[in-house]
């Protein structure tokens, strides 16, 4: 992988709430492909793609990034869950395959608001024993940073990396939204993140019956508020419940910012989230890996 990385679009922000994971072994692609929504075997080494773990009924768990480092390893950056509610569920499903899954207490993530010259799209960039990751989108460029913990920033995100995410319409799940939707509700075809003809995995029945009989229909919507909004709360029309809130973030004292699994449909009216009057904002292109 290319070294020649512009680092000048640094500082980086430690993300404190990401976490990564490492597949490593002859079946570790194999075991990935089985068990995620997404086609690991079309993932070639030195690139990443957007991927999605899902319960039986096709419930997203987890969205996260899978990096294909080589035949034989496979590194996975999971926001918001903790490696070990990855990682223990996980192994008992590899039975006799040959891999090895770790949680990688040793690895930190970080984000720089900017490009790293060579990580661009789903192309992978390798610097002074760390990996870089093309994180934009048509509202700006962002990049991940993936290394040794040793060397991650001391300085944490307030925020910012949060609220850039839910603009971009990435949707992050704490721990009362894990389990509750499908990855149409969450609009995950935006990151092409799942795929309707891989074949088998948990979950697969229920996306590709939803594909290909037309029903999905809520998806994500963003919403900005001049105070906050609590996760879990309904969004409301004036008349009725429409939709809820899955996650937000807020940035600065009138900068709110809230993901809602609300109807396609074209919404009449103003909205509003427990009296709080919310705007719609168009979710960006340009996150697909």
């Amino acid at each position: 992988m290319p070294d020649n990385l512009d680092l000048s679009a640094a500082p980086l922000l430690a993300l404190p709430d990401h976490a990564v994971v490492t597949f490593q072994g002859p079946d570790a692609a194999a075991f990935a492909h089985a068990q995620f929504a997404n086609d690991v075997t079309a993932l070639a080494p030195g690139q990443w793609q957007w991927n999605a773990w899902l319960t039986p009924k096709g419930r997203v768990i987890a969205l996260f990034a899978l990096l294909r480092l080589d035949a034989e390893t496979l590194w996975a950056v999971l926001p918001d869950l903790p490696a070990e509610d990855f990682v223990t569920p996980l192994q008992r499903f590899v039975f006799r395959r040959k891999l090895k899954i770790s949680a990688r207490a040793d690895l930190r993530v970080a984000g720089a608001i900017g490009t790293a010259s060579q990580a661009h799209g789903a192309r992978i960039g390798e610097r002074d024993g760390a990996l870089w990751l093309d994180r934009g989108s048509e509202l700006g460029a962002r990049s991940w940073w993936i290394g040794p913990a040793e060397s991650a920033p001391a300085s944490t995100d307030t925020g910012e990396w949060l609220s850039q995410d839910l603009r971009d319409g990435v949707p992050r799940l704490p721990a009362a939204q894990r389990e509750q939707w499908t990855p149409q509700q969450l609009s995950l075809d935006r990151l092409q993140a799942y795929s309707v003809k891989k074949g088998c995995y948990p979950g697969q029945e229920i996306v590709a019956r939803t594909h290909f009989l037309g029903k999905a229909k809520r998806g994500l919507r963003l919403l900005h508020a001049q105070t906050p909004l609590a996760n879990g709360a309904a969004v409301s029309d004036g008349s009725r419940d429409l939709g809820e809130v899955i996650c937000t973030s807020s940035l600065a004292a009138t900068e709110h910012w809230a993901l809602a699994v609300m109807p396609l449909e074209e919404i009449a009216g103003a909205l509003s989230v427990d009296a709080t009057p919310v705007v719609e904002l168009a979710l960006p292109g340009g996150l697909a890996r």
